[in-house]
């Protein structure tokens, strides 16, 4: 049974959420210091050495950006409010935590993070731009709606790494331990994970709206994010980087993307997001499993 625990902790942190929402939706204000802590460990590992653009890089950021477009423009004809979904699913940018599930599968965390910090910056410019040609918000201008976003990107993403320079450098014994407790970075995520999965069921069960239009969303969350990973794992291959490429592509900042939905888009769009927190997740516990199973990699 533990066994079992351990290897499926993801989906059983979600499950967790769901069913103890009225708890777990009260702790959601920890979301924010359990990712500076799981990335502060992570970051133990990383060299500055190592934090080097990559080509494939601009590839996944093109497909971010640009691919989200063509996709939306392609939805909209049929339902706006699905295309929306589509649209933020895929521009949005990679999870402050993909470091941390990429380095348990043997990637480089360092290349991912580094991805992370570029996707987050270049939405946070991008987003302003291309989300008032689909719904109109004149009381937020580009200025605002940038600092918005990057005020809640940047202090998770540069001070926990900041702080892990300063520890190796001015106090090694600190640096040493938290070093050696790195697997528990992973375990600080199934908690994050069940505080949002609470914070989602709650938004979709109180969320009024048509039945189908929610199933077709949750559907095409699904497919967003199988294809996602499909292609950032096949981009990476041919730059002998697999792991981190399918991650950095497929795996959202979700909280982010619910956000930039409720707030610039059709509130109801955020239920694609919402849903991808459960397909991302499910794909990464496979991966994980069979990365445990010493099978192939996805």
């Amino acid at each position: 049974m533990l066994r079992l625990l351990k290897e499926w902790t993801l989906p059983f942190a979600m499950l967790a959420g769901v069913v103890g929402h009225q708890i777990f939706s009260h702790l959601a204000f920890l979301t924010p210091y359990l990712i500076f802590t799981m990335l502060l460990l992570t970051f133990c590992s990383v060299s500055t050495s190592d934090l080097k653009l990559k080509p494939y890089h601009w590839w996944l950021l093109a497909i971010q950006i640009t691919g989200s477009i063509i996709i939306y423009a392609t939805i909209a004809p049929l339902n706006k409010i699905v295309a929306e979904a589509t649209l933020i699913c895929i521009m949005a940018p990679t999870a402050t935590s993909a470091a941390v599930i990429t380095h348990k599968l043997g990637g480089s965390a360092a290349s991912v993070s580094l991805y992370t910090l570029l996707s987050n910056v270049c939405l946070a410019f991008a987003a302003p731009i291309v989300f008032p040609f689909i719904e109109l918000h004149p009381d937020m201008g580009f200025w605002q709606a940038c600092f918005i976003i990057l005020r809640k990107v940047f202090p998770i993403l540069i001070l926990p790494f900041i702080t892990v320079l300063f520890l190796r450098n001015f106090t090694p014994k600190i640096y040493g331990k938290l070093l050696s407790i790195q697997e528990f970075a992973f375990y600080l995520w199934a908690v994050a994970l069940a505080v949002v999965s609470s914070q989602i069921f709650e938004s979709l069960t109180n969320n009024p709206g048509n039945l189908i239009i929610k199933i077709i969303m949750g559907t095409t969350g699904l497919i967003a994010c199988a294809i996602q990973f499909f292609i950032g794992k096949n981009i990476g291959s041919k730059y002998g980087d697999r792991i981190s490429a399918g991650q950095a592509l497929g795996q959202k900042n979700t909280i982010l993307a619910i956000w930039m939905a409720q707030t610039y888009l059709n509130p109801l769009s955020s239920v694609g997001p919402g849903s991808y927190v459960l397909w991302q997740n499910l794909i990464n516990s496979l991966q994980l499993w069979r990365k445990q199973h010493h099978k192939k990699d996805l």
